[in-house]
């Protein structure tokens, strides 16, 4: 199947290919609720030398870089407790930490989770995690102007690889907030 984005060689839908996927997202696939049916989730292989977001969109598609997204952990803390949560930008801007994440948390502090955090709390890789999959319970905080997007490029669990998904499926995933102006220059 030929991808609805970028240059990539095959796109396989997601529950053909579960064996490519980390364990958490492969669940998260069998189990999915959405709407959108699940089959419109598409898997393209991807090689890790290429994971920087300029390089990548030089190698799969210049049309990659306004429809591609980041999915980073965040810890937001208040009185000795912290909650864990992702968002989802494009990869063009950087989520508003300090502020409206923060306040969505209703944190007095927010920041970045640790590697070792995200990886361990997610069961993902490092440089792949995506917002298919995260952990039961946790905030999914993603920008608005993702889910007016045909496709959106995102993680696959795993650094070889990445999905394909309808903007409007995000918006349906497990604790799904999204937020206008998530994501600034």
């Amino acid at each position: 199947m030929r991808a609805p984005i970028g240059d990539f060689d095959t796109a396989t839908p997601v529950p053909d290919c579960l064996e490519e996927l980390t364990a958490p997202v492969a669940d998260a696939v069998r189990h999915w609720q959405g709407a959108t049916p699940v089959d419109r989730i598409l898997y393209v292989e991807t090689d890790p030398q290429w994971a920087d977001t300029a390089v990548f969109v030089e190698h799969y598609g210049r049309d990659l870089l306004e429809q591609s997204a980041n999915c980073v952990v965040v810890a937001g803390k208040r009185g000795g407790e912290t909650t864990l949560a992702a968002c989802l930008v494009l990869s063009t801007t950087r989520a508003d930490v300090n502020g409206l994440v923060r306040r969505q948390l209703g944190a007095r502090k927010a920041s970045f989770a640790s590697t070792e955090t995200a990886t361990g709390e997610t069961g993902m890789e490092y440089g792949g995690i995506t917002p298919v999959g995260l952990p039961a319970g946790w905030p999914l905080l993603i920008d608005s102007a993702l889910v007016d997007l045909p496709y959106v490029l995102v993680g696959s669990g795993r650094r070889r690889g990445k999905l394909l998904v309808p903007g409007k499926a995000l918006a349906e995933l497990p604790g799904a907030v999204v937020l206008e102006g998530l994501g600034g220059a």
